[in-house]
């Protein structure tokens, strides 16, 4: 009996172990609307989104006090039916949303949980998301230029490196500081492509930025390069001692050109999502963009 016993509590210690070397996926309704379209099925026991979060953050915390990774991933109702209609599953049980978990929504978007309340980490969460279907639908832009008529250049590299040149200069003239830029390009629908950079640069030249974030933001200014759209980038820089400073450059002919003071000022108090004006801040100085020298024939295609 001693033997069997101790046995057990081996065997039970031995599983907790291992429990806490399988990560876990936890996908999680964002919004009223998509918590709204889940309440539908019957198997779905909340009815209240607020209370729904706090269950969620419950959960969130009792799996990182067991020791085990997790990663928060948004739980899509549309693409939730369309799976189900896919593989042939009842949408209306907890299994299938555990499948969905697994095989789509852990595919996707995530962000580690490490404590953070769930009222900042949602945001993450959805800003990783949107950033993530920028960088997606650039790309495709990207991606239908094909080759160069007159060159033969493959348009989407030769833009994309021409829009790695053009941050390169963009961060070296403006010099040491925190940087914080803003690439704005028009797309097919109403809203904006949209990338969003942080960089820091040391005063010994040393440049720190988001790797991730960097990619998405010259894929976006590549994708205004190949496709010849009107596009611009704003940047605000804060220096300790002195005021921020916003200077801005609009995309014409496959180059960042410099914005006047009057044309940063109107492009940065106005919002690139709806256009509708922002009130400008107090303790900011706008000033005109700075010259970049645009690269030479041959370093990189200008237009389609």
């Amino acid at each position: 009996m001693a033997y069997t016993r101790n046995g057990g509590n081996r065997g039970l210690a031995t599983r907790r172990a291992l429990r806490r070397e399988v990560p876990s996926t936890v996908a999680v309704l964002a919004d009223e609307e998509d918590f709204a379209a889940m309440r539908r099925y019957g198997s779905f026991m909340f009815d209240d989104h607020a209370t729904y979060l706090r269950q969620m953050e419950g959960l969130l915390r009792s799996l990182a006090s067991q020791g085990t990774h997790t990663s928060v991933a948004l739980f899509d109702p549309v693409g939730y039916e369309e799976f189900c209609a896919d593989s042939h599953l009842d949408p209306d049980t907890p299994a299938s949303r555990t499948r969905y978990t697994a095989e789509v929504a852990a595919t996707g978007t995530r962000v580690t949980y490490e404590g953070q309340p769930i009222r900042r980490l949602l945001p993450q969460l959805v800003n990783e998301a949107e950033q993530q279907a920028t960088w997606e639908y650039a790309s495709s832009l990207l991606t239908r230029g094909g080759d160069c008529a007159s060159c033969g250049e493959d348009i989407g590299r030769a833009s994309f490196a021409r829009a790695t040149q053009a941050l390169r200069q963009l961060i070296e003239a403006v010099g040491p500081g925190t940087h914080h830029l803003v690439c704005s390009v028009p797309a097919e629908g109403a809203t904006p492509l949209v990338a969003v950079l942080h960089a820091e640069h040391g005063d010994g030249g040393k440049l720190h930025l988001g790797e991730a974030a960097a990619l998405v933001f010259c894929t976006v200014l590549a994708a205004g390069i190949a496709t010849d759209r009107p596009g611009g980038v704003v940047l605000r820089t804060a220096a300790p001692g002195r005021r921020d400073t916003v200077r801005g450059w609009s995309l014409r002919d496959g180059w960042l050109r410099p914005l006047s003071e009057a044309e940063v000022f109107s492009a940065y108090c106005t919002d690139a999502r709806t256009g509708e004006p922002v009130p400008p801040e107090p303790g900011v100085d706008y000033r005109a963009g700075l010259h970049l020298p645009e690269p030479t024939e041959g370093d990189g295609h200008t237009t389609a």
